[in-house]
């Protein structure tokens, strides 16, 4: 997102984090998954909704007049929000709502306790995929429907991760937009750290961490960052030995293959 969509959506969000004690909250998340997937389908009803050109007044009265009755009025609420900015493309609605409802689900986990648990699984499968080609062939396949891609999501994911992952991650991986999914996974990770103001830090090390390397690691990179770090931590051999982290769009390479490289370098040049 660019410009006014991106305002528009961070007003958007500040507005849902203050409806938290809303009645019906823990149903909203699922709602506006559903009303994205209509707007979503139906390009002309999307285009409309989303045209500031058009009276906020008529907007307002189409949404109302198409959702009145078949949402809870926190749902009909947001959308009617969400639905009186401005948004550079109209599929920026669509997304921004998607963003909204992933907001909502991590809300509920976060008051349910089930908040951390829901980082780590979406992470775990976010490195599942990554290592099974047949599964980035199956959920990258535009060929399949959302439906399909979320079934397969639903199966993998029975009776082994919180209802929040669930809910996400079916939604995410049915309708990416255009997006990479492993990049779609990593901004759901990043949305739910941000509902405690936390920071998710990928790390690659050559073997799992002992809990007082994770608390040193951890510490460090909050005093680095000014936030506090969740790590996840993805066991990769090539590393030989070290640690390679990523921070958001910043990046601490101390691995030994990046030291031997940085030395073979310096031999040759």
């Amino acid at each position: 997102m660019l410009g006014s969509s991106r305002e528009s959506l961070g007003a958007c969000s500040t507005a849902l984090d203050a409806r938290r004690q809303a009645p019906d909250f823990d149903a909203l998340a699922g709602q506006l998954y559903a009303v994205a997937a209509v707007l979503d389908d139906n390009s002309q009803l999307r285009s409309t909704l989303a045209d500031s050109g058009q009276l906020s007044t008529v907007r307002q009265s189409l949404i109302r007049d198409v959702l009145g009755g078949k949402v809870s009025d926190l749902t009909l609420d947001v959308v009617a929000d969400a639905v009186d900015r401005r948004w550079s493309q109209d599929i920026d609605l669509v997304i921004a709502l998607e963003r909204l409802a992933a907001q909502a689900a991590f809300t509920v986990a976060e008051g349910n306790g089930t908040l951390d648990a829901t980082e780590e699984e979406m992470f775990r499968f976010g490195r599942a995929v990554d290592a099974s080609a047949e599964l980035q062939m199956a959920l990258n396949d535009p060929a399949q429907t959302p439906a399909t891609k979320a079934a397969i999501v639903r199966d993998l994911l029975s009776g082994r991760a919180t209802a929040a992952t669930q809910q996400v991650l079916e939604a995410t991986v049915g309708r990416l937009h255009g997006q990479r999914l492993d990049s779609a996974i990593d901004s759901l990770c990043e949305l739910a750290a941000r509902q405690r103001d936390r920071v998710v830090a990928e790390i690659r090390v050559a073997a799992p961490l002992t809990d007082e390397q994770s608390r040193r690691l951890v510490s460090a990179l909050s005093t680095v960052s000014g936030r506090t770090v969740r790590l996840n931590v993805a066991i990769d051999p090539t590393v030989m030995g070290g640690v390679h982290v990523t921070i958001g769009d910043e990046v601490i390479d101390g691995t030994v293959a990046s030291r031997l490289e940085q030395a073979r370098r310096a031999v040759l040049g």
